[in-house]
């Protein structure tokens, strides 16, 4: 992928307030981020004559190679809750940082990346899609295995005015799709041990921990550490209610970004772990209640 080239200094941040809320929270962060790490313009989106930036956060170490933590959110734009979950913990852990030593020492030997908003635009106008009525998660060149043409939710050629819209064929991944993979592959990929937590609301009546694949039902070549992982949550937090599953135990999709980017991890042949995981909130909960 081409460098991103940016319209503004990373100085002139303060321009973005008053766009979105949680933008706005993002950048009050902006003087405790800056005690402990750095806030970055990866790129800038546009809807109309407002300019949206895309802002990732690195805390800890300089060495890229130690274990690394990321969190992203906000790709469905609809899906505030999950944009304002992931500030809130980085808010969170940022006030830790003020006086708890033991989270001051754990920076020193390890790195936390942050995504919180992937699609700006798409949460101004209130959709599940990007400014072009595009799906970022399922926009990547990843086609999914046995999928019916009838079952759009799975990801559709078809038109934008749908929603679940890949974007056409012979078109690259959108621009926030593009941001959001070169923010992992520098942040998160050189690491030795890297887990992502990318934040979303909407499927089902119970909270899940997904992790790859979404195209297929074939399992991924590292289920035995995330059943290791599993089993040290279910004994450390015996009482949780999250389902831990592959996605695909659910449904499988088309051009999931996840998938696209756990297999360009997996071709590096570099024997490094990056394990990414989709928290998917079980808001028909919310609903109900």
């Amino acid at each position: 992928m081409e460098p991103i080239q940016l319209n503004k200094a990373q100085s002139d941040l303060r321009c973005f307030t008053g766009l979105l809320p949680e933008l706005d929270e993002l950048l009050e962060l902006s003087p405790l981020i800056g005690e402990f790490g750095s806030l970055k313009l990866l790129g800038e989106v546009y809807c109309g004559e407002r300019v949206f930036p895309l802002i990732g956060v690195v805390l800890g170490t300089l060495d890229k190679s130690a274990p690394t933590f990321s969190v992203c959110s906000g790709v469905h734009g609809l899906e505030r809750i999950g944009s304002q979950v992931s500030l809130s913990y980085l808010r969170t852990f940022l006030n830790f940082l003020q006086w708890d030593k033991g989270t001051q020492d754990t920076l020193q030997k390890s790195r936390f990346a942050f995504f919180p908003v992937v699609n700006p635009v798409g949460m101004f106008l209130k959709r599940r899609s990007n400014g072009q009525g595009v799906d970022l998660m399922r926009n990547a060149p990843v086609t999914g295995e046995n999928i019916s043409p009838f079952s759009l939710y799975s990801g559709h050629r078809i038109s934008p005015l749908l929603p679940w819209y890949r974007g056409s064929s012979d078109a690259p991944m959108e621009y926030e799709a593009q941001v959001l993979c070169q923010f992992i592959q520098e942040e998160v990929f050189p690491s030795r041990l890297s887990i992502n937590i990318d934040v979303h609301s909407g499927y089902g009546a119970k909270d899940r921990f997904w992790f790859p694949y979404a195209k297929t039902k074939t399992p991924f070549n590292h289920l035995a550490e995330v059943f290791s992982l599993k089993n040290l949550f279910d004994k450390t937090y015996p009482n949780h209610v999250y389902r831990i599953e592959p996605q695909s135990s659910q449904y499988v999709t088309h051009g999931d970004l996840w998938d696209y980017l756990y297999d360009h991890h997996q071709q590096q042949k570099s024997g490094k772990i990056f394990l990414p995981f989709c928290l998917e909130m079980g808001s028909w909960l919310w609903v109900r209640k």
